[in-house]
């Protein structure tokens, strides 16, 4: 390379900028990814709420797609878990027909979808079709055994409708394996119904309503029935 042309070329161009009046000063370096892009805490963040949100709305029936709750002991319970699935305890709302407990139930977990959670799994099922899913002549046993397998293993289960069913010893078979595993694995479960907590013993036997009540938050649902009056 010719220094001395290269010299003469650079001060040729910084004699006519002067003269032009131009700014060479240099600007600012844009170093910070785009929120728009990846890379970005704000992108990744969005991502995980997307993801998250398509799991809910893959489970959840068309009526609680857009479920919402503002009971601030369900909210609470829902913030813990997107804090940490497994240092938060287990919900239980009961109360009478149409108090909207299982409205809540599904709220909670869209709020716990719409934090980004860098974890998220969703099941969610009633009692009565659990059972009908599970009991053996249904189906084959690979296809339940794999059902079984998601139930006890998935970050968030919402169970509905506890009480609805005939009680056997198969159902309390069935429904201890599922307590006792996620009691033991601190996983947690939203279980809805309309008995109170002091009719679980009867309900469902002596170690069940055991693990149930220590692993629980229990939130008692009032008011009239909501479907009469919409």
């Amino acid at each position: 390379m010719n220094t001395s042309i290269d010299s003469q070329f650079l001060a040729r161009l910084a004699r006519i900028t002067r003269e032009k009046g131009l700014d060479t000063t240099p600007g600012p370096v844009k170093d910070a990814p785009d929120p728009e892009l990846p890379g970005h805490p704000t992108y990744h963040h969005r991502q995980r709420i997307n993801a998250a949100l398509t799991k809910f709305e893959r489970v959840a029936p068309p009526r609680y797609l857009t479920a919402t709750t503002q009971h601030p002991t369900v909210c609470d319970w829902a913030d813990r878990v997107a804090a940490d699935v497994t240092q938060a305890p287990s919900l239980m709302l009961w109360g009478g027909t149409g108090t909207g407990k299982t409205h809540a139930a599904f709220g909670a977990v869209r709020r716990i979808a719409l934090t980004g959670p860098t974890r998220f799994g969703f099941l969610a099922t009633t009692f009565p079709d659990l059972y009908a899913a599970l009991r053996p002549g249904r189906g084959n046993d690979d296809e339940r055994e794999r059902l079984m397998r998601r139930v006890l293993t998935v970050p968030v289960l919402l169970l509905d409708d506890l009480g609805t069913t005939k009680s056997s010893s198969w159902t309390e078979e069935t429904t201890y394996r599922i307590v006792n595993h996620r009691y033991n694995r601190m996983l947690p479960v939203i279980i809805t119904s309309n008995e109170p907590p002091a009719a679980l013993p009867a309900l469902l036997g002596d170690r069940i309503a055991s693990r149930l009540i220590e692993m629980t938050t229990r939130v008692e649902m009032t008011g009239a029935d909501q479907r009469l009056n919409r």
